[in-house]
């Protein structure tokens, strides 16, 4: 079973990157990116502005988790990478002091929360293969 996930992981890590791209949104337009994900909007340029770097830096971790499916050399720098930072989001939406998890975060949460579990399982099984190759 486990050397089935292994050699298939490609395909989970690439639906794992594609699902991130779609993060371009909040580049591309920022206030309906933050309305379907936090039912909020933000007045201000500056607010804009910094929504849609972060849409943009999550989009680029999505084509890191792509590039890392497609390039086994890369696959664990970019799965430790793509999970850190999928980690730290799954953190901020969790501890903030508002419940945001009724809205389309709260999916993110959840299915980014399955793909970490995901990451580290494939990273786990794979550990030897890399201290083997050493």
């Amino acid at each position: 079973m486990s050397r089935f996930f292994v050699s298939n992981f490609k395909w989970l890590m690439l639906t794992s990157g594609i699902l991130t791209c779609t993060m371009f949104l909040a580049f591309i337009s920022p206030q309906s990116s933050l309305q379907s994900n936090f039912g909020k909007t933000l007045p201000d340029e500056l607010s804009m502005l910094i929504v849609r770097n972060w849409g943009f830096l999550i989009g680029l971790v999505g084509l890191m988790l792509i590039y890392g499916a497609m390039r086994e050399s890369v696959r664990r720098f970019a799965l430790v990478f793509g999970g850190s930072s999928k980690i730290a989001f799954i953190f901020l939406v969790v501890t903030a002091k508002e419940d945001y998890m009724n809205f389309g975060v709260g999916t993110a949460v959840i299915v980014d929360a399955t793909m970490v579990a995901l990451f580290i399982t494939y990273l786990l099984l794979t550990r030897n293969l890399v201290k083997g190759n050493s």
